[in-house]
């Protein structure tokens, strides 16, 4: 016994000496690795064949898997070989899977693979793969979460929203049990943004009280807890704006503007925090600030406040170029394009159209860049195009960009903004389009069954009903729908439909010869128009004034008017010249095959003083 007690302490000893020894070299080739990627310029090659050169050593399984793991790593981010990344991550997977204990390189193997191979479109291979990691994880809450987290991504990515919810629902209830109020709070956000995505208005307002009383009382980092708010007021914020209640959601944009003060003044605590499920956080300070930005332009430009949300793109789009420079994360670009979107339906209206066309020319480039961004925008990208095309008056290729638009959406809000401006385009064509032009104005009908529940799109409907009556000479149909347009506008503060339906009921009564209340209604749309600016109300209202004063004898306030219309229609012109004379005019012809790019409906000039240009660019 004494012989055999001996004889298994020798081999002890000897395998601690050769474990020392193991441990020593490779201590020794992961320092070298590290200090090669970490270099400046990083020397990757040289990083790689220092972790290569583990693998003649004949290490033990977990040194292996581990080396496996931190080459597949850097060759996934670090190089173009992907083969070779997917080969080393899939080795570690597998030897991972056979070490008791091994959880941090098991799970870290299965996200990276995952995410391969997504990138190489092989997203029936990354699912079963995240299903498997999620089963056998259920006893490491980070990875459990983590894992969740990235197949509702991966599930979100392929537009199947109602599996994302059901995994994001599955991860609050384990975070719920694990004790982690903090993720909690955050599955089911991310559950909420989801569900608004889908327009389940009925589950998402419980779903958001809920989140509410979970951020209110959870107590813990200052820093997160503002986070996890900034999260529940962005989703308020964004669903009021989809409901185009540009006046109700002002509480709630100043509360989300208020809270992204309060982070940026308070400092990153680097205390971990003691739930392992805790370690999660929704988005950078530097990411939030960007966000609240872009919420406040979106606001902005939808209550016609455009040189406000001029500012605010300013700073958003300096803050970007800031953050770009260090972080090359994908969300940012989809900030900057949904920024540069809105800014450019702002240059529209105020009158830069040459402008807004470099604008439109830059977001071709960046979704060029990606093509799920370009995936993503696609039909914004053309509806932009049409409207453009509207302000210089192309209506062949407006109508063009339009149908393209249309087809490449399945977005209900998008798809009733784009058949609100088409039919727009159809009613200014006059007879050419009556068939289509009614089909559209009745699947648009405001007074029954419109599509969707915004309140800006359905003031919107009925301001192009009023348009199209005054068209058709139905002057008391039209001041019916306009001054329904006028009371929605009036409720929720959106100022250029005001100004639009002001000026349209104006121009109504100027033509039936009530030249009184003509001028109450154009003075204030002047008035309105002046302070959004919006030019093209600019234009047609100081014909109007010219117009109006001269036929009650104003020789004076004729002659003030008419000077204030070449004013506008000189500074109309100059910007449209400047515009077709660009390069980037040619974009108006992309996705178009009905007409020539410049047909007999190419008019030059400034827009004319009636309504054009009048499209509720919401």
């Amino acid at each position: 016994m004494a012989a055999q007690a001996a004889a298994a302490a020798q081999a002890a000893a000897a395998q601690a000496a050769q474990a020392e020894a193991a441990e020593s070299w490779y201590l020794a080739l992961l320092g070298f690795a590290e200090h090669f990627r970490t270099s400046s310029p990083p020397k990757i090659r040289l990083c790689v064949h220092c972790l290569q050169a583990v693998f003649p050593f004949k290490p033990p399984q977990r040194i292996e898997a581990r080396t496996h793991l931190q080459l597949g790593s850097v060759l996934y981010h670090h190089t173009k070989n992907s083969e070779q990344a997917r080969s080393h991550l899939e080795k570690a997977w597998l030897i991972s899977q056979q070490i008791p204990q091994f959880e941090d390189v098991k799970f870290e193997a299965a996200s990276l693979l995952s995410e391969l191979y997504c990138q190489e479109n092989s997203v029936d291979a990354a699912k079963p793969l995240l299903r498997k990691a999620i089963q056998i994880s259920q006893q490491t809450p980070y990875w459990h979460c983590r894992l969740l987290f990235q197949l509702a991504q991966l599930h979100t990515l392929e537009k199947d929203l109602v599996s994302a919810c059901d995994l994001l629902g599955v991860g609050a209830e384990y975070a719920r049990v694990v004790g982690s109020e903090y993720t909690r709070a955050l599955f089911l956000l991310s559950k909420g943004m989801l569900l608004l995505m889908e327009r389940k208005l009925q589950e998402v307002h419980p779903l958001l009280t809920l989140c509410g009383q979970i951020v209110e009382n959870w107590q813990g980092n200052p820093i997160q807890k503002e986070s996890l708010r900034v999260f529940f007021l962005v989703l308020q914020v964004t669903h009021y704006l989809d409901a185009g209640q540009v006046k109700s959601v002002k509480p709630c944009l100043k509360q989300l503007q208020q809270c992204i003060q309060t982070i940026s003044t308070l400092h990153d605590d680097e205390i971990l925090p003691s739930n392992p499920a805790d370690l999660f956080h929704w988005l950078p300070k530097e990411h939030m600030c960007v966000l609240v930005y872009l919420v406040t332009v979106m606001h902005s430009m939808q209550a016609g406040y455009l040189e406000k949300a001029q500012k605010y793109t300013d700073k958003a789009l300096m803050q970007l170029e800031k953050l770009k420079m260090l972080d090359c994360s994908p969300i940012l670009s989809s900030f900057q394009v949904i920024l540069l979107e809105h800014i450019i339906m702002c240059r529209l209206v105020t009158g830069h159209k040459a402008t807004a066309l470099q604008e439109i020319s830059q977001v071709c480039q960046l979704c060029q860049q990606s093509p799920r961004l370009f995936s993503n925008h696609a039909a914004q990208l053309h509806t932009l195009l049409g409207l453009y095309c509207v302000s210089v008056n192309c209506m062949d290729n407006a109508e063009a960009q339009f149908t393209t638009a249309l087809r490449l959406t399945n977005h209900q809000e998008l798809w009733a903004f784009i058949v609100t401006n088409l039919a727009s385009v159809y009613i200014r064509e006059g007879n050419r389009h009556q068939e289509v032009l009614y089909s559209l104005l009745e699947r648009i009908n405001p007074d029954h069954s419109f599509p969707v529940s915004s309140h800006c799109l359905r003031a919107a409907a009925f301001y192009v009903r009023g348009l199209f009556s005054f068209f058709q000479g139905r002057y008391n149909e039209a001041k019916r729908f306009l001054r329904e347009t006028l009371k929605m506008s009036n409720a929720e503060d959106l100022n250029r439909l005001t100004a639009c339906s002001l000026v349209l009921l104006g121009h109504i009564f100027y033509v039936l010869g009530n030249h009184r209340e003509s001028n109450n209604m154009v003075v204030p749309a002047m008035q309105l128009a002046s302070k959004i600016p919006d030019m093209s109300v600019q234009l047609w209202s100081s014909a109007l004034l010219r117009d109006l004063n001269k036929a009650c004898g104003n020789a004076i306030d004729a002659h003030e008017a008419a000077q204030m219309h070449q004013n506008f229609s000189q500074q109309l012109l100059q910007d449209h010249i400047e515009a077709c004379s660009l390069p980037e005019h040619n974009l108006i012809t992309v996705g178009r095959t009905a007409h020539p790019p410049c047909s007999s409906r190419h008019r030059t000039g400034p827009t004319p003083a009636w309504p054009a240009c009048c499209e509720p660019y919401t």
